[in-house]
């Protein structure tokens, strides 16, 4: 009996024995292959992870005013998305846009078509009695020279801001209509920035598809002889103390037309040449974008030319009326003081005709 309990305690003790070990020997085994490629794999992970943000941050360093400007883009389209007039033609489409502005609800006009556009000129060409006539207009509003301010024209991000700004509606000025406005704009001339920065502003004006309409003037000397004359009003202040860039009252305009200012000779013909490069170089740089060219005489002479900016904004033909009142009104020789010097400097050049008024 002894002999078959050691038996017993034998076979008992062995297979517990064997187990132990087996049980030891897989503990052993395991625990690495399950710890240590996990952590390696997630330390991967982490460092591509770090990699690519690496990456993409300096791609945004590069790229992130573009970036900001498709975003901007994205945007847009997608809060003017709600509004779809079926019978608008497909070219016209890029042109039309339903702005959702952040000041105001737009209320029963939320989907009345807004057309973006901006007047490029040069300063003393005719553009703010031009503008006064756009703005005369029940649907347009042309919100002057928003420009003028330097930190709008800092950089183009400062820019693209404030054309957003602009178009969205959200854009407080005197010329701000109600919430039907059908096509908003503003007044840029060629040497705010515009020119500078002509490459961005560009894809930005065939991006939101804006309209451009150009004032210019045939007639540079005209030109430059109200340039002199608003300089010294700005000086002298000639109306009660108070420079006037532009007059609504006879008399006030001819206070202001007294002054004759001498022309210096030697530089006359840089300056006009100057003047005419500029203008050229403005219609060069923008001639992809969608536009208008007019000619301060011609609007001058011909009234009709009003209607074809209408037509060309695409908005019901009305009258329009400004109550601008011209302050150079008599012949050119009558408003520069030194005529005959003025007249020998031109004659013979390209530039003769000017001293007929005529180009």
């Amino acid at each position: 009996m002894e002999g078959v309990g050691r038996e017993h305690d034998s076979s008992v003790a062995l297979p517990v024995e064997d187990f132990g070990a087996a049980k030891d020997t897989t503990s052993v085994s395991t625990k690495p292959t399950r710890r240590y490629p996990l952590a390696s794999w997630v330390a991967i992970l982490a460092l591509a992870t770090l990699v690519g943000v690496y990456i993409f941050s300096l791609s945004l360093k590069q790229n992130g005013m573009l970036f900001g400007l498709r975003q901007t883009n994205m945007i847009e389209k997608e809060r003017e998305q709600p509004c779809h007039h079926p019978g608008i033609p497909e070219t016209e489409i890029p042109l039309v846009h339903f702005p959702t502005p952040n000041t105001y609800s737009r209320k029963e006009c939320a989907c009345t078509p807004v057309r973006f556009f901006a007047i490029l000129s040069m300063q003393r060409s005719g553009s703010g009695w031009f503008e006064t006539l756009l703005n005369s207009h029940e649907n347009i509003s042309s919100n002057g020279e928003i420009f003028s301010v330097k930190d709008r024209r800092s950089n183009v991000t400062a820019i693209t801001q404030t054309l957003d700004k602009l178009y969205n509606l959200d854009w407080v000025s005197s010329a701000a209509k109600n919430e039907c406005t059908a096509a908003v704009g503003l007044k840029w001339m060629l040497n705010q920035g515009l020119m500078k920065h002509h490459q961005e502003i560009a894809e930005y004006f065939n991006r939101r598809g804006v309209s451009l309409i150009f004032l210019l003037r045939r007639n540079l000397l005209q030109r430059y002889v109200s340039i002199l004359a608003n300089d010294y009003d700005r000086n002298t202040k000639q109306l009660s103390g108070t420079h006037k860039a532009h007059v609504h009252h006879r008399g006030q305009a001819d206070v202001l037309a007294q002054y004759k200012p001498t022309i210096d000779t030697k530089s006359l013909i840089a300056e006009l040449k100057r003047s005419d490069k500029l203008a050229a170089d403005g219609l060069v740089s923008f001639k992809k974008i969608r536009s208008i060219v007019l000619y301060y005489e011609d609007v001058v002479s011909n009234r009709t030319k009003l209607t074809d900016v209408l037509d060309f904004l695409k908005l019901p033909k009305m009258k329009l009326s400004s109550r601008h009142v011209k302050i150079h009104t008599k012949r050119l020789r009558d408003h520069i003081d030194n005529w005959t010097d003025v007249s020998n400097t031109l004659n013979g050049t390209q530039y003769e005709s000017f001293l007929n008024g005529r180009r």
